[in-house]
């Protein structure tokens, strides 16, 4: 196993305590078990970029995950989120794995990145938790999918999982080995994934033979980015409306996968200087967490440095805004 538990020490050197001032990291509950009586949110890291790369991609993906986690354990600790809300587990590191140029060995190795990450969202969703998912390529899409559909099918056993996509890629190429092109196709042929919506999917990006599978595909719905900003026939809210009332159907939960490929100059293996807003990213979560029946959040492909040597030090502040209001989202529902 390539898991790395999270220990109080870790968190303790992360978070910069000021007095009269209480961070989420002197809050945040970090231990491995799983009880009734811990918090709903669970939170891991991954560390990996095999996938993008397996896909022909940049790496960089597996830097995400410590600039998020300085970010987040910063945060502030108040009434609009409470440490004691999240439990952190700690992050798997696939870095050591051997680093082979070939690409038919590269696939062969996310097939063991996809075994372990889906054992544990199993753990977790069969808990009655719900995973976030830190770091990583949008290969995880397809671990996330199966472990949170084995983790519902322990009390329901035709459960499947419906999946909202915030994405500038369908990530929906044949099965030809895994990578992170293909995670949703995988999971849905190998029965783990019923009804899935990307919304802001870019034309200019989209091969047609995937465009004609996917307009075919009854359980696949989309919206492009050029028909909600260039032809304007719907606007975001109404897009993102769409996606919602989609998923709410046939599957007991929604799986929310975010690719930071579809924000603007979000650093990633495949940054895009058009793309949506920071603040309709955000707004996306909080309202994908407060109206869906949410199984799992996953936040992938972004990078603070990539291996050909592009940085932003900014990365993990904005993942660390995203995660705060998908759980606030979450938690107004009681509100």
């Amino acid at each position: 196993m390539h898991f790395h538990p999270a220990t109080l020490t870790d968190i303790q050197s992360r978070t910069r305590t000021r007095p009269h001032e209480t961070k989420l990291g002197e809050r945040i509950l970090v231990q491995a078990a799983l009880g009734p009586s811990s918090p709903r949110f669970v939170l891991f890291g991954v560390k990996e970029d095999l996938g993008a790369r397996a896909n022909f991609g940049l790496g960089g993906a597996a830097t995400a995950w410590d600039s998020f986690l300085n970010a987040f354990l910063n945060v502030q600790d108040s009434p609009f989120l409470r440490g004691q809300e999240i439990q952190l587990l700690g992050h798997f590191d696939f870095t050591v794995l051997p680093n082979y140029t070939d690409v038919v060995l590269m696939r062969q190795q996310v097939e063991q990145i996809d075994a372990e990450v889906s054992a544990l969202l199993s753990q977790i969703v069969g808990a009655g938790k719900i995973p976030l998912i830190i770091g990583g390529s949008h290969a995880g899409a397809y671990a996330n999918l199966k472990g949170a559909a084995l983790g519902l099918r322990k009390s329901n056993p035709t459960a499947l999982v419906n999946c909202i996509n915030l994405d500038a890629h369908s990530d929906y190429r044949i099965k030809e080995g895994r990578h992170s092109g293909n995670g949703f196709r995988y999971a849905q042929e190998e029965g783990y994934l019923q009804h899935y919506s990307i919304l802001g999917l870019h034309e200019n990006y989209t091969p047609e033979n995937i465009l004609q599978d996917l307009e075919r595909h009854p359980a696949i719905q989309f919206s492009t980015w050029e028909d909600i900003f260039l032809r304007e026939k719907l606007s975001f809210a109404q897009a993102l409306e769409r996606s919602i009332v989609f998923t709410q159907r046939g599957a007991d939960r929604v799986g929310i996968e975010l690719d930071v490929d579809c924000i603007e100059n979000v650093l990633s293996s495949a940054l895009t200087p058009s793309g949506i807003s920071t603040q309709q990213a955000r707004y996306c979560l909080y309202q994908t967490a407060l109206r869906c029946e949410i199984v799992y959040l996953h936040i992938c492909e972004a990078a603070t440095r990539l291996e050909n040597g592009s940085e932003n030090r900014s990365t993990g502040k904005l993942l660390s805004y995203l995660v705060s209001d998908f759980v606030k989202g979450y938690l107004d529902r009681d509100r």
